[in-house]
């Protein structure tokens, strides 16, 4: 009689393991018109918002760094993305002519501005002045 015989069942392989905990990726978050001030202006940390749009290659070019830099930064630093098209009175407010364009905010300040497709090294130099590492 077929039953619950140990060899009647099917075994998944790891399955007599404890599951290991998966460290949660930190990504960018979006940010629009609506939300702008709670995510941005009233962080407790500094936060770097991306100006972009879809339909912008050198945006998607940098998209990788800025993924790269929050998951990297997650404890100092948090990244921000805004749509352009779909939010316009963000980027209006702040006179975005160009993108993308990265803004650094700290205290609910703007501190630095980049405009343009930069490299992932240049982004940091730019906003590693702003950081408050806990060494200090």
């Amino acid at each position: 009689m077929a039953g619950n015989r140990k060899e009647d069942c099917i075994t998944f392989h790891g399955a007599d393991k404890p599951h290991a905990r998966r460290k949660r990726m930190t990504k960018p978050i979006k940010v629009t018109d609506e939300t702008f001030e709670a995510e941005v202006i009233k962080s407790d940390k500094p936060v770097l918002v991306d100006f972009w749009a879809t339909w912008c290659g050198p945006c998607r070019m940098i998209a990788p760094f800025l993924e790269e830099i929050a998951e990297e930064q997650a404890n100092l630093l948090t990244i921000a993305k805004m749509d352009v098209d779909e939010n316009p009175m963000v980027p209006g407010r702040y006179g975005i002519a160009s993108i993308p364009t990265l803004m650094l905010f700290k205290n609910g300040e703007m501190v630095a501005r980049l405009v343009g497709a930069k490299p992932k090294n240049q982004i940091l130099a730019q906003v590693a002045p702003y950081l408050e590492t806990e060494a200090a």
